[in-house]
């Protein structure tokens, strides 16, 4: 007879449904977690170079000027020169009070030989390599939390056109159990029950339209894109991706998981700190030039116009041999030691709980596949009883409360499956994310499973 709709299809789709993949672009440019992460990443680079630094050579230059007094004797010195013979106990001194002094003094040094800077080197590319793996699991983390905030914003929309037609249905209802009534057909107690499920429908509809607007902002903010133009589309049937046993997904994250990669970083970095500390104790040999020159000039005791003028110039190898440290050294490597310990523990933990994970997202996906074929199976059978309590209410076997229950459950059921959908692709995606895998492909074969999608 018309009178009712079938549920879910009262409101017609936007004109231009939003594509994840538009959506994660967006994202790209405008999460702020993000925008976080690559600014960190900026120092990866700059480590990298600092360690190649270490072996090149050091150029240094010294100058300074003031004011400075000096007096030095000299007592039992021998002299001769050309055409003067030789004299023995001969006595020198120079003064100078008040005079100029100045220094200018140049340096180059080229490690040839050194344990610590070695070390140190080592350390400075394995945190470089961290900023690398923490940019890759920020760039995982972004994809994996737009495309939950993409399609918590499609249930929500879903949610709401299903009470929208739940609402559209019941109002009929309502007005046709008025008229009967009005012409002694029914009874009042069915109009009570029309406008009883309507004013419970209603508050419902409140409260969707609130959590649709909290996701649609959510979304928005995360992609800058104008949230009046959002509209997110839902699977159009259950993926889950290529199917790969749990002892593949396991082992896939044990290699390229980037929570565990990172902590067996900072278990190495730790380490290399520990050799770093080790290694000051030995001993260090550099190639060494220097140049300088020392002036001081003004009066003394010997006359008023004393100078003094000393120029040095090197070139030779230089080796430095630590003696001791007063404990320093060794106490900062016993720190580092017990650092390292504590790493190669927090590894292991990491290992645990990403196969925890793991099995947790797995198991979602195998039972998810599951509750959508039942989920499917239950909807089919909903809207055969669905029409079925139409024809029987037409004809008199069934009362309206029947009709409206039969909606409602129908209405539940499209519901759920819309969330069962969602959850199983986020399942996949999620494992892909553990395993170190989640990219803007498998991002895209997800968007392709999306109604509509091209």
């Amino acid at each position: 007879m018309g009178l009712y709709v079938a549920l879910g299809l009262c409101i017609a789709p936007a004109a231009r449904a939003t594509d994840l993949i538009e959506a994660w672009q967006a994202a790209w440019q405008n999460d702020r977690e993000l925008a976080v992460a690559r600014a960190a990443h900026g120092a990866a680079q700059p480590r990298r170079d600092q360690a190649a630094a270490l072996w090149r050579p050091g150029v240094a230059m010294t100058a300074s000027a003031g004011v400075a007094s000096s007096d030095t004797e000299m007592r039992g010195a021998q002299f001769s020169a050309p055409g003067m013979g030789q004299s023995n106990g001969v006595d020198f001194g120079t003064s100078v009070h008040g005079g100029t002094a100045t220094r200018i003094a140049l340096q180059a040094s080229q490690p040839l030989y050194n344990p610590e800077r070695r070390a140190q080197q080592q350390q400075l590319a394995l945190q470089a390599d961290m900023d690398d793996w923490q940019w890759r699991a920020a760039q995982q983390a972004a994809m994996l939390r737009t495309a939950q905030r993409y399609l918590d914003l499609a249930v929500a929309q879903e949610a709401l056109r299903v009470l929208d037609g739940q609402l559209d249905a019941v109002q009929k209802a309502a007005t046709e159990a008025q008229d009967r009534f009005d012409m002694g057909a029914a009874p009042i107690t069915a109009v009570h029950e029309a406008r009883a499920q309507r004013a419970n429908l209603e508050a419902q509809r409140l409260a969707a339209q609130a959590d649709l607007d909290v996701k649609r902002r959510q979304l928005a903010d995360a992609t800058g894109l104008p949230a009046a133009s959002l509209d997110a589309r839902l699977p159009a049937a259950a993926w889950a991706g290529a199917a790969q046993a749990l002892a593949v997904w396991q082992e896939q994250a044990d290699a390229g998981n980037p929570g565990i990669r990172l902590q067996q970083l900072a278990a190495d970095v730790a380490r290399a700190e520990a050799d770093k500390h080790r290694a000051a104790a030995s001993a260090r040999v550099e190639l060494v030039a220097q140049a300088a020159q020392d002036r001081l000039s003004g009066s003394g005791d010997f006359g008023g116009d004393a100078r003094n003028k000393d120029t040095r110039a090197m070139l030779g190898v230089q080796l430095t041999v630590p003696l001791y440290t007063g404990g320093y050294r060794s106490a900062k490597e016993e720190e580092s030691l017990a650092q390292w310990n504590q790493a190669q523990a927090q590894l292991d933990a990491t290992r645990e709980q990403v196969g925890r994970q793991v099995h947790a997202a797995w198991l979602g996906l195998q039972a998810g596949a599951q509750r959508v074929q039942a989920l499917q199976e239950a909807l089919a059978a909903s809207l055969a009883r669905q029409d079925a309590t139409r024809t029987g209410y037409e004809v008199g076997h069934r009362t309206l409360l029947d009709v409206l229950h039969a909606d409602n459950d129908t209405a539940a059921t499209r519901l759920a499956l819309a969330q069962a959908r969602s959850a199983l692709l986020l399942h996949r995606l999620q494992l892909a994310q553990l395993a170190g895998q989640l990219d803007e492909a498998v991002l895209r074969q997800a968007s392709q499973a999306l109604a509509g999608a091209p």
